[in-house]
């Protein structure tokens, strides 16, 4: 009978001793000297290789060269599973047949035994999940998206999915991708020649790709009460910091019959539950990248799960950041937003713990924010984290159809293209609240990673669309 495959991190926990195995994998290392040969393989299962231990007599150097035994090939090894004689690791591999799927050319690959630059792996995107940093940030990628839908699921909400194509800005920022079939050359004018009759085009009308699930998400919870949205959205800014991407995801839950207080308690409960499974299922990956890209990410990690976050307003937040010892780069003033080093002082050295901000003026927030008595601000809240400043952003909705048309007018929002989403308060409007969590912004804290183009398989940002 043959013996079933076996993944590497199944070896490396195994009790189960002098047994034959088989594992298949890439070659990370091959070392050794003429009496024994050490191959290190990785199958992508977790951070650590598992040690092949090749007999000179049976394998011999030159013929594992020959065979291209080398680094970045695809291998299969059976073998008995065995204690390791060495140090590092418990179990190792006596290998008997070493078979090689695919050579990596020795002469061209990229990915050698030194150290790369993280700017020089963006440029081969293709290849960089090979190596200890990006299979790390990918497993851990995976693991919290997989916390998000556990979290939800737990807590009575369910998952919709909202449109990507969309005839609506969500955010009225007007940064938004166009989806057109129409002809880039010669495309159909209007009757007096004003522009292009969109009319004639796919859907009747001009769309876009979405910078956000939430209004779609609004009329799911208006019927199934706790909703969630997780996709992609686009932002056409044409921005090239660390911290922006043109195509990047985003969590958005939407609660009927919340307002700004159940939502602040929904956000530090779903971030402190998703920091806490970092901690208890990616150990090796987040060591890894502790030791080599941030050595205090682990504390910070630990941190946030230990404390409870600060709530102030913005205007408790900007008398603060007024009267500290500290020179901002960009002055503060009450109307004004604050930029991240505001975020960050407030986190990391005001108060030494998250920090929860609501009742932000109305002219810098969204349309769809719900007005506060005073007229000035609106229910608004962003939960700030350290080492990353706004981490999500969120609301009370406005549940009252005349305020929310005079806050669409104030701000330009036209009532036509979104006369469905005015409909929802004038058939059974209830309080409501929700939050968009980039999910981008969430990794590059878990991981500690510096450049939001490193946490993401493939980046999308101005000049860039390679993969």
């Amino acid at each position: 009978m043959s013996v079933r495959r076996s993944s590497v991190q199944e070896l490396l926990h195994s009790q189960e001793l002098e047994r034959e195995v088989v594992v298949k994998g890439w070659v990370r290392t091959r070392r050794g000297n003429k009496y024994v040969q050490f191959i290190a393989v990785n199958d992508g299962s977790g951070f650590h290789s598992i040690q092949v231990v090749a007999d000179a007599e049976r394998f011999p150097e030159e013929q594992l060269k020959a065979d291209g035994v080398e680094n970045g090939a695809a291998v299969m090894v059976r073998g008995k599973l065995v204690a390791s004689q060495g140090k590092g690791q418990t179990v190792e591999i006596q290998a008997e047949e070493i078979t090689v799927y695919g050579k990596a050319d020795t002469e061209t690959y990229p990915l050698q035994k030194k150290g790369h630059s993280l700017e020089f792996l963006r440029e081969i995107a293709h290849l960089r999940p090979r190596t200890n940093t990006f299979g790390a940030v990918l497993r851990i990628r995976h693991a919290m998206a997989f916390a998000i839908h556990q979290y939800f699921n737990q807590h009575g909400f369910y998952y919709v999915h909202t449109p990507i194509v969309t005839g609506s800005d969500a955010e009225g920022a007007g940064q938004m991708f166009r989806v057109t079939t129409l002809s880039d050359q010669n495309p159909p004018l209007t009757e007096d020649k004003s522009g292009v009759d969109y009319k004639q085009d796919f859907f009747g009308k001009q769309t876009n790709l979405t910078v956000s699930g939430q209004l779609e998400a609004e009329v799911a919870a208006m019927a199934l009460g706790k909703v969630y949205t997780f996709g992609p959205t686009f932002r056409a800014e044409n921005s090239n910091t660390a911290r922006h991407l043109a195509e990047f995801w985003m969590v958005e839950p939407e609660v009927a019959f919340n307002e700004l207080q159940d939502n602040m308690d929904l956000a530090e409960d779903f971030l402190k539950s998703l920091v806490k499974y970092a901690l208890e299922h990616c150990a090796d990956d987040l060591q890894f990248l502790n030791e080599q890209y941030d050595k205090e990410l682990l504390g910070r990690l630990q941190f946030v799960v230990d404390n409870d976050f600060q709530r102030l307003t913005y205007t408790e937040a900007v008398e603060i950041l007024k009267t500290a010892r500290q020179k901002f780069e960009f002055p503060v003033d009450w109307g004004t937003d604050l930029q991240s080093e505001h975020e960050r002082y407030l986190v990391e050295k005001h108060f030494k713990k998250p920090v929860i901000l609501t009742d932000y003026p109305k002219d810098i927030k969204a349309f769809y924010m719900k007005l506060n008595d005073d007229d000035k601000t609106v229910r608004a809240m962003d939960v700030l984290f350290p080492g990353i400043g706004e981490i999500i952003g969120g609301s009370q909705r406005e549940e009252n159809l005349e305020k929310l048309q005079a806050r669409m007018a104030a701000m330009n929002v036209p009532e036509h293209e979104l006369w469905w989403y005015l409909e929802l308060r004038k058939y059974g409007t209830a309080p409501h609240a929700g939050f968009g969590l980039g999910f981008e912004r969430l990794l590059l804290f878990v991981t500690g990673m510096a450049n939001i183009r490193d946490v993401i398989p493939f980046p999308r940002f101005p000049k860039s669309a390679e993969f």
